[in-house]
């Protein structure tokens, strides 16, 4: 059977080699690690010429994708990415406005499912061209199920970007909104691809597939699902990749078995790992964390047990913040997507309205910069929004703290810290409008 090697992250060919060896029972049934759209080839005497994104698939769908590239480059016309109108009415008009379909329209809804901080809001971010979807390194910065348009020539795709699956014992310990809970696994029944983002820069959480994210899995396993393992460029070992990837796929991948030689490690290595599995089956299920589950109490003592899902059709090792990766994701969906009926006009970018949008971003500012506990408590309230004499958008927003010394924290010395926030997120905010914001916040506490 074939092999073909290639990604930007495994330099020495000859290793990569060496550790990977993938089993098929038919030979047409060949097997491909490869990357962005283009083969692999020799360069120099050190192996390969390495292009972006990698991704594990199969030898009939890279054909596909290859061939769709091909007709890409052929001349289609660049089509901008779509902007949110500053006015709710204006996008309120344009949800409703009758899709402008082309002959031979193509559409797929894809939902985006990981546990918190995977990355998957900045994933949708670069999809979509346009930061529409609040990002921070705090868990829990998407607090609501938002939806996201990419439409490029015949093709529609849905991007159904998701709180991270949590559980309601956290809920209910950080007090975070109940949406948290129920969002996640509603976007699910609607989409016809699941992505499911991994943090391979989380050691600790890399190496198995949340619990959450299993039961959703399990719950919808008429779904196809891909995994993406996110934020590799942050790793300083790339072959580990191939060790998460069996981990997180239980060695399967579309059917097929794929075998990993693990690297010799010292004997005081194994005697850890063997302590941390030992844990991890010891440890006692969340209190309440199962109150929604269709699946039997077998079936979920079953997942317990799994480290990852034997059902994913592909597998990408990428990092969301890389264009040129994101586009390699970006090309699967275009060639997965199936014919059928746009749900939305072309210019529409996201179902949020101008002001929700302006929040989350607000949001994403606070929770970058002040502690862990300040950010969540905080309300907000959109006290003006006008159209100023010079054409500029004006924005004011009151933010409401519950104790005085967040108050102050919000403020910052001489006001700086709120001058701050307000300054980058009026910055955000012009990219997404397609104008210049004038954006003033003022901090009040609530009584």
């Amino acid at each position: 059977m074939a092999l073909r090697v290639c990604g930007r992250f495994f330099r020495d060919s000859a290793v990569l080699s060496r550790r990977l060896v993938v089993s098929a029972r038919q030979e047409s049934a060949s097997w491909f690690l490869t990357a962005g759209n283009a083969a692999c080839s020799r360069g120099g005497g050190n192996g390969f010429i390495f292009t972006p994104a990698c991704f594990i698939t199969s030898e009939a769908f890279l054909s596909r994708l290859m061939k769709g590239k091909a007709a890409e480059a052929d001349g289609n016309i660049y089509r901008l990415p779509a902007s949110v109108p500053p006015d709710s009415g204006e996008q309120l008009s344009l949800l409703t406005k009758h899709p402008d379909q082309p002959e031979n329209s193509k559409v797929l809804k894809v939902a985006i499912i990981g546990a918190p901080n995977a990355g998957k809001s900045t994933l949708s971010n670069q999809l979509l061209g346009r930061k529409v979807f609040a990002v921070s390194k705090k868990v829990h910065t998407t607090r609501s199920r938002a939806l996201g348009v990419l439409t490029e020539e015949d093709t529609q795709i849905i991007l159904l970007d998701t709180p991270g699956l949590t559980t309601p014992s956290k809920v209910k310990r950080h007090q975070l909104e109940k949406s948290l809970l129920v969002d996640p696994w509603n976007t699910v029944k609607e989409a016809e691809l699941m992505v499911v983002m991994v943090d391979v820069a989380d050691k600790w959480m890399c190496s198995r597939l949340d619990f959450e994210v299993l039961k959703c899995l399990a719950q919808h396993p008429d779904i196809p699902a891909v995994l993406v393992l996110n934020k590799v460029d942050l790793m300083k070992a790339k072959d580990r990749l191939l060790d998460i990837t069996a981990q997180l796929t239980c060695g399967v991948v579309n059917g097929r078995k794929m075998r990993i030689r693990p690297v010799i490690k010292p004997p005081w290595a194994e005697k850890r790992s063997e302590r941390a599995s030992e844990g991890e089956e010891n440890a006692e299920p969340e209190d309440g964390s199962e109150p929604t589950s269709a699946l039997s109490k077998e079936q979920l003592k079953t997942l317990r047990n799994q480290q990852g899902w034997p059902h994913f059709k592909d597998v990408f090792m990428l990092s969301s913040v890389d264009r040129e990766d994101v586009d390699t994701l970006k090309s699967y969906f275009m060639v997965a997507a199936k014919p059928g009926s746009w749900q939305y006009h072309s210019e529409v970018l996201t179902d949020q309205s101008p002001e929700e949008v302006c929040t989350n971003i607000i949001r994403e500012k606070l929770l970058e910069y002040l502690p862990q506990e300040v950010p969540y408590s905080m309300t907000q309230s959109v006290e003006l929004w006008q159209d100023g004499e010079d054409g500029v958008l004006d924005i004011s927003v009151k933010l409401y703290t519950k104790k005085e010394t967040h108050m102050r924290m919000v403020i910052g010395t001489a006001g700086q810290m709120v001058a701050r926030i307000a300054q980058e997120a009026s910055e955000d905010l012009s990219r997404v409008y397609l104008r210049e914001v004038r954006l003033k916040l003022s901090v009040k506490l609530k009584k």
